[in-house]
């Protein structure tokens, strides 16, 4: 009997060695810093979805004739906080890509309200707006650079040996998407240049 306890007693920790060698803390902390990280890239284009009308309110009361230009900012921005993405579906690649496509449709669309008020430049508050959505749109790009390593990361680890035994046998662990850009330059944040002295 007290061979067996014995026995019991060393076989303990080589067990909890060899689980927490297949990835049974691994896999899920892993997984929750790429979810982690997703909610960092959602709060940076929330962040540009506020600034938004305060830069359309300004743009409003100085050149109220451009109408499309404002109309398509503010769409875009409508139709960008309406697809929202929790951390269990990004497994789903198509899902985002719906995210990412409704989100470079609002760059393009500050791109184009940018280019299209070159007298606003002038404007304190419209180039304050800018300078912070500029700042912004850099924000976004690191996080989107911060979720596509730490979705590397969990990717690499639920494939490769021994992490892959937890995966698969106690997880169902399933790759998760990384983001692309679905337009080409989206990956890239506006340019925002406030310099008068260039022809358009």
């Amino acid at each position: 009997m007290n061979r067996n306890r014995l026995l019991a007693a060393f076989a303990a920790p080589v067990a909890i060695v060899s689980l927490s060698g297949c990835g049974i803390n691994s896999i899920p902390t892993a997984e929750e810093d790429a979810k982690a990280k997703w909610a960092d890239v959602q709060a940076a284009y929330q962040r540009r979805a506020n600034l938004i009308p305060n830069l359309v309110a300004t743009v409003k009361g100085a050149a109220a004739s451009e109408q499309n230009i404002l109309v398509g900012v503010t769409e875009a921005r409508a139709n960008a906080t309406r697809i929202t993405l929790t951390g269990d579906q990004l497994t789903d690649p198509a899902a985002l890509s719906r995210f990412a496509e409704a989100q470079n449709r609002v760059s393009i669309s500050l791109q184009r309200l940018q280019e299209a008020y070159p007298q606003l430049q002038s404007q304190g508050n419209f180039k304050t707006l800018m300078d912070q959505l500029e700042g912004t749109e850099n924000r976004i790009n690191i996080t989107i650079r911060d979720y596509n390593q730490s979705v590397q990361a969990y990717n690499t680890r639920i494939r490769t040996f021994p992490d892959v035994i937890g995966a698969k046998v106690f997880y169902g662990a399933k790759p998760m998407a990384t983001y692309q850009a679905t337009t080409p330059g989206a990956e890239n944040a506006p340019t925002v240049s406030f310099d008068t002295n260039t022809s358009r």
